[in-house]
């Protein structure tokens, strides 16, 4: 899986994170969890683009599981923001289906790259 793919799909993933945190502090007063959805589902795609630019194969490996890391937390959040009421079923199966999706093509760079050593 090519890293440029990763780069597109964190990137238009970041901004239906922003957009899902303005919803859920404006229409739905919520303040926390979104916040934390907030800085790890765009940090994903910030540090994709870190790896891109890695001093070293040892720096794009780090850098490409601290996205894994923070896709991760992402899912976390929104399984709880939906099992809480925040999200209804449509909003998370369309999120679910993104993060589920950009964790199984940071897991496959990862392999690719730790056997590409």
């Amino acid at each position: 899986m090519s890293t440029n793919v990763s780069v597109e799909k964190s990137f238009n993933f970041a901004v239906r994170i922003v957009k899902l945190y303005k919803y859920l502090t404006n229409e739905q007063k919520e303040y926390v969890l979104s916040k934390q959805l907030l800085r790890c589902g765009t940090s994903i795609g910030a540090n994709i683009s870190e790896a891109q630019c890695g001093q070293s194969k040892a720096d794009f490996i780090s850098k490409i599981s601290i996205a894994l890391k923070e896709a991760n937390e992402t899912s976390y959040w929104l399984k709880l923001l939906y099992k809480t009421d925040y999200l209804n079923k449509l909003q998370f199966d369309s999120l679910n289906d993104d993060i589920t999706e950009l964790i199984s093509i940071l897991t496959s760079i990862c392999k690719t790259s730790n056997s590409n050593k």
